[in-house]
C-alpha cells in the first residue's frame, strides 16, 4: 500500500507525533509532504480553477505534483493542529487551491485517516471540516482520531490506534463502500450544474470527458436499488430547477 502523509502544522512536535503512532499500525510504502517547506503562495481567489481549468491556476507548478501525489496513491493521512479553532493556515492555504475538486469530485476509490490535536479545544470541529471537505472531493471512506494533548507529556494512544488500524484493514480490503446519502445529493448538483444550460465550462469538459455526467455516482462504487433511485430523482428534480 502506498500511503501519502500531508502534514498542516508547521512544526514536528505533537501532530506529528500523532503521524508517527498511526504509523506504527500500517504497512506499506510512505510519502510525506511537509505543507511548511512547500512555500505554496497564498490563494489569491482568482477563481481560474474553477472556471476556466486547474492549469490556469498561477500556482500550478506548486500545487499539482501535491495532486498528482494524492492521484497516485492507496490512501491519504492529513494532519493538522487547531489553529483558532480551525486548520493552520497552511492547510487552508491548500484546500483553498483545491476549490475546484468540490466541482469535480475526482477521488472515490481514495480512503482518508484525519489526525487532529490540540492543546484546548476545537480537535471535533476541525477534523470535522477536514473531513467534509474529503467527500466533497469524492473520497470513498475516512476514519479520525483526535487528541487533547495541552499540558500532557506523554500523547494518548488510544483514538490514533483505533482509528488507524480500521483504516488500515480497510486500505487492504480494497472494499468501495456506498456512499452516504448528503454525498449523493452533493455529487449530483453538480452533476445537474454541468448538464444545465449555462454551466461552468470547466465543469462541463470534466464531467462529460469523464463520463460521469451518465453516472448517478461513480460507476466503481456501487449503490443499492434505493439510493440509486434517491439519486436519479434528485438528479431529474434538479435538472428540472436549473433549466
Amino acid at each position: 500500500m502506498k500511503y501519502l502523509i500531508i502534514n498542516g502544522s508547521p512544526r514536528k512536535k505533537n501532530t506529528w507525533n500523532m503521524v508517527k503512532q498511526a504509523q506504527s499500525n500500517l504497512e506499506g510504502e510512505f510519502e510525506e509532504i511537509q505543507l511548511m517547506k512547500e512555500k505554496i503562495p497564498m490563494c489569491n481567489g482568482c477563481c481560474n480553477c474553477i472556471f476556466e481549468s486547474e492549469t490556469k491556476c498561477p500556482h500550478f507548478d506548486k500545487m499539482n505534483p501535491i495532486v498528482e501525489k494524492i492521484k497516485d496513491c492507496d490512501a491519504l493521512i492529513i494532519a493538522s493542529p487547531v489553529y483558532a479553532m480551525n486548520v493552520t493556515g497552511l492547510l487552508k492555504n491548500f484546500f483553498d487551491h483545491t476549490a475546484y475538486f468540490y466541482h469535480r469530485p475526482a477521488f472515490f476509490d481514495k480512503k482518508a485517516l484525519i489526525l487532529v490535536s490540540t492543546a484546548g479545544a476545537g480537535e471535533k470541529k476541525v477534523a470535522n471540516y477536514i473531513d467534509e471537505t474529503l467527500r466533497h472531493w469524492g473520497f470513498n471512506r475516512i476514519y479520525k482520531a483526535t487528541v487533547k494533548c495541552g499540558g500532557k507529556e506523554e500523547l494518548e494512544t488510544k483514538d490514533i490506534d483505533k482509528a488507524s488500524r480500521k483504516f488500515s484493514d480497510d486500505v487492504k480490503s480494497k472494499k468501495l463502500h456506498s456512499p452516504k446519502i448528503g454525498d449523493l445529493i452533493f455529487y449530483n448538483v453538480w452533476r445537474a450544474l454541468a448538464a444545465s444550460n449555462d454551466p461552468i465550462k470547466a465543469d462541463k469538459l470534466y464531467w462529460e470527458s469523464s463520463g460521469l455526467i451518465n453516472h448517478e455516482f461513480s460507476p466503481i462504487v456501487k449503490l443499492n436499488f434505493i439510493k440509486k433511485i434517491f439519486a436519479k430523482v434528485m438528479y431529474y428534480i434538479l435538472k428540472r430547477v436549473m433549466k
